[in-house]
Order: structure tokens, then sequence, then C-alpha cells
């Protein structure tokens, strides 16, 4: 679908950072001293591979060697990068309930969450290649599945509305490459591409295939992280309820005509002028031109909700 630059960690260099941390916080006398304390104290673990692990509900072949060792590899970087851990975790519970009937509704396996994971950490994000919002879409391949993008107005921040240009291209790859796993493959290097390299290694299988690095430890990703988030304390993430992002309950009003200024609008709705940017990230500019009269579906907080805190 497009070109992503990966959310990559260097696990060499966390663990030279978690080193020095450790070593400047104590006056060690003796080279010993310090060796016992911190092998008392810190320790990195091998991780044991679940050996029924799925994609939307295609096996993964971990009997193959080389499936094995890229499945440890995502496993064991995504479990020891805690800090995006934690906030995949705390996003899910704001974003999934949106996604998650989105997909159903479309027909797309619900695993296929776990992709705008890690597309974009489930943010808001543009990569220099262009590709924008949770699902990552670029320009051409949005206004081709139906989403308005200009300056005033970019669908692809829209969450709802981006889940479902994202679950039309995933439908369309499912039906020309035969299965789910390609398809996600697709999603990144393109339906296409991966109709090229079929044909080419004469396979049918993304795990015969020889790919870029990219795309061929993408579909990978997206198993871990699912994985992760679905076990926390196999893999040592402890959280409470109270400790996950909510839901803003939010009503929605129709607007259908021009805004000359986003921020008397919002004041006449009673909130600010970010608040209203929060809710509606899709509102590109101050300002609405709107010269047709198009229906906008606006998001705002719902009367009396006060944020987190807030006593029922």
């Amino acid at each position: 679908m497009k070109k992503i630059v990966p959310m990559l960690i260097s696990f060499v260099a966390g663990g030279l950072m978690i080193f020095l941390g450790i070593s400047s916080t104590r006056d060690y006398n003796m080279d010993t001293e310090y060796k016992s304390e911190f092998h008392e104290d810190y320790g990195v673990y091998a991780l044991s591979i679940p050996t029924d692990l799925t994609f939307a509900g295609e096996k993964i072949p971990l009997s193959d060697p080389d499936v094995y060792e890229r499945m440890d590899k995502e496993l064991l970087v995504n479990t020891y990068w805690q800090s995006n851990g934690l906030l995949m975790f705390k996003r899910t519970a704001k974003y999934f309930p949106v996604i998650e009937p989105i997909l159903k509704e479309k027909g797309v396996p619900e695993d296929f969450k776990y992709l705008a994971v890690i597309e974009s950490g489930l943010t808001h994000v543009v990569s220099p290649a262009g590709a924008t919002g949770m699902w990552q879409i670029m320009k051409p391949t949005a206004k081709e599945r139906g989403l308005e993008v200009n300056e005033e107005v970019d669908e692809r921040y829209h969450l709802e509305k981006s889940t479902e240009a994202a679950c039309d291209y995933l439908l369309e790859a499912k039906e020309r490459l035969g299965s789910w796993t390609l398809a996600a493959a697709a999603y990144n290097m393109g339906i296409n591409g991966v109709e090229k390299q079929l044909k080419r290694q004469k396979t049918d299988n993304y795990y015969d295939l020889l790919l870029n690095a990219e795309t061929g430890r993408y579909v990978f990703r997206i198993i871990a992280v699912k994985e992760i988030i679905e076990n926390p304390k196999s893999y040592g993430f402890n959280l409470r309820e109270s400790d996950l992002y909510k839901p803003i309950p939010t009503t929605t009003i129709v607007l259908d005509s021009s805004v000359e200024h986003f921020a008397d609008f919002a004041s006449a709705y009673d909130m600010s002028y970010k608040t209203l940017k929060y809710h509606n990230p899709w509102l590109r500019d101050h300002y609405l031109t709107n010269t047709k009269g198009k229906s906008y579906v606006i998001e705002i907080p719902k009367p009396g909700y006060r944020g987190i805190y807030q006593e029922d």
C-alpha cells in the first residue's frame, strides 16, 4: 500500500542505555561488588514462543527454522521495548472499541486491528513518504478509496473513515492474493508488488517468500504485537484498568455550511479550539470553505463531561 519507516529499535543500544543507567547510580568500590549486584537486580530472559500462533485464523509454520527465528526476533524486540509496549496497551483501550466494530461489519478479521498498531502506534503520524493517520494511508490510495484529502479536510485522520478505507484495501488484497497473511503483506508492499514476487518465486505462501527486509518482517511484527497485547503478563507487562486511556464520551453535530474560524465555532459549543481539533483531527485548517454545502459530522464532548477524574 505504501512505503513506511518501521518503528525500529536497536536492542543493543537499548541494552547499553540500561547498562549505563544502572552503573551511574552507584559509586562502586570494587568491580566484583558491581557485578554481584548487577546480576542480582537485573535480568533479561529468552522467550518461549507459543506453538499455536495464528494470524487471522492462519497458522504460523514455526517448524520452519527461519520462521521460528524471525518470530523470536519480533517477540524479543517488542517485549523489551517496554515504554512502547505500555503505550500500546494504553492506546488500544481507547481506539480498539472504534476499530473492532468496523472490521466486523466489513468482514475483515479482528487481528487486523494490530496492523494499525504497528503502522502508527495508534497515533496520527505522517511518514517521510507522506503516509498519514493511524492506518498510514498514502494520498492517492485515500482518494481511490473515497476519502476527502485537501488543505482543509483530510479524512486519513478520521479514524472511522480511514479504517473503512483500510478494510476495503485489505478485502481486495485478500481476493486477489488468496490469504489474509498475504493481504497483510500487501498493505506494506502493495498488491501488485506481492503478486509479482509470488509469480517470480512460484509460491502462494508468505512464509516461503524472500522479500525486502521491511515486508519480510511485517507480518511477524503484527503477530508479535497481537501475542503480547493479548497475553501481557506472559511478557512482563503489568497494568491496572485505571492505567488505560479511556474513550472520551462525545456527541455529534452536523455541519453543512462554511466556517470562518473554528475558534469561534468551538466557543459557541463551550469548548476550546484545541478540544475541537482533538476530536476532529481531520479538520486541517482553522476555517472551512465548504462552498458546496457538504454535510460533515463533527464530534464534540458530551455536555457536562469534565475529564478523566470527573465524578458520576
